[in-house]
């Protein structure tokens, strides 16, 4: 692949998920700051001033370093993220029939497990 369509396509990546996490601040449904680490991650191959800019964002930055530095989540984004999960697998067990009830929990189970062991931004 030539090297501006890849930049092209990453720079495509970064600003879809860059609205994905705008959006995210309204719905809490929908994480933001891991979408803000995938469009630092993007811009970094697209656009060096966006992933600049992200970088020194006050309220995204912080998230985006200790994640870049030492795959660390804030207390509050584990806390947050691991009760999301929770109330999904309950809903899940409450609303969905057979074995697909279950299919929420054991996504809960493996991504709460993966973000609890995590370091502590």
């Amino acid at each position: 692949m030539r090297a501006g369509v890849l930049r092209s396509v990453w720079l495509v990546v970064g600003i879809a998920s860059f609205l994905a996490g705008i959006v995210g601040l309204a719905l809490p449904i929908l994480p933001t700051v891991p979408f803000m680490i995938l469009a630092a991650f993007a811009f970094a191959r697209a656009n060096r001033k966006w992933e600049a800019w992200l970088l020194a964002h006050p309220v995204f930055g912080p998230h985006i370093r200790a994640w870049r530095e030492r795959g660390a989540i804030s207390r509050y984004g584990k806390w947050a993220g691991v009760l999301m999960l929770a109330g999904s697998a309950g809903l899940g067990l409450w609303l969905l029939d057979g074995w697909w009830q279950w299919l929420p929990a054991g996504v809960a189970v493996i991504s709460g497990t993966f973000i609890l062991t995590r370091p502590t931004a």
